[in-house]
């Protein structure tokens, strides 16, 4: 199995390789530089295993939340090279992605995937708000309770839950609101990194929930942006 997975949703840019259980991977910080790096880190990576962009099973992409402009990105870049290779994709959740690299980095040895039961995934949305995600381990992959949405952080209102560990820049940004309602292990997954959504599109592609290239869709989960006016504006 091959597949390549494409992240552009925050202000970081990656690109990964899943080749027949052997991953490759690149991660840059690259704020509003997506659209010039991504496709140079495809080739690069592409080139690094030997393998042509067609002889690819699936391009996984990350669906966001985040960045508007980050996520058309990488939906655009995927829908490229899948209608030019004749490929299927893969839509993965952005917050999914940080809440499998939490898992993935802090499990116990062996098949004990207990050691993380779940991780609340809080992004800064702007705006004075976050994008949220309760996850669970099932299996060892990331299982999203409920549903993604936004909202003031202060205005987060998910059931305490034991063994919580925190992703996401919201932690960082609103980190006295929220650390006062929830009890988390802090951990330092802030940005998504394509590579941990290579186990996520693995397990989908097994399962075969792929698209074709023109159903690619993001997923900004707040739909609608209300533009405050600034006073003397």
């Amino acid at each position: 199995m091959k597949i390549l997975a494409i992240d552009a949703a925050t202000e970081a840019c990656s690109v990964a390789l899943y080749l027949d259980g052997e991953v490759t991977s690149k991660f840059a910080l690259a704020p509003q530089q997506h659209s010039q790096m991504l496709l140079p880190m495809v080739d690069q990576i592409l080139a690094d295993a030997g393998i042509a962009l067609n002889q690819l099973d699936a391009i996984a992409y990350g669906q966001g939340p985040g960045s508007f402009t980050g996520v058309r990105i990488g939906v655009a870049i995927t829908q490229g090279l899948a209608f030019a290779a004749d490929l299927p994709v893969i839509g993965i959740s952005s917050m999914a992605a940080m809440a499998q690299q939490v898992m993935a980095q802090h499990k116990a040895t062996g098949d004990n995937f207990e050691q993380v039961a779940h991780v609340l995934v809080a992004i800064d949305a702007r705006m004075s708000e976050v994008y949220f995600g309760l996850y669970q381990n099932v299996e060892g992959l990331a299982q999203l309770v409920n549903t993604e949405g936004v909202c003031a952080p202060q205005d987060l209102a998910l059931d305490a839950l034991p063994d919580l560990f925190s992703a996401g820049t919201g932690w960082q940004t609103y980190q006295q609101i929220l650390t006062e309602k929830y009890l988390v292990n802090s951990t330092e997954v802030h940005l998504p990194s394509a590579e941990f959504m290579l186990p996520l599109a693995v397990a989908q592609y097994k399962a075969g929930h792929i698209v074709s290239a023109e159903r690619a869709q993001p997923n900004y989960v707040r739909d609608e942006v209300s533009w405050k006016k600034l006073p003397g504006r």
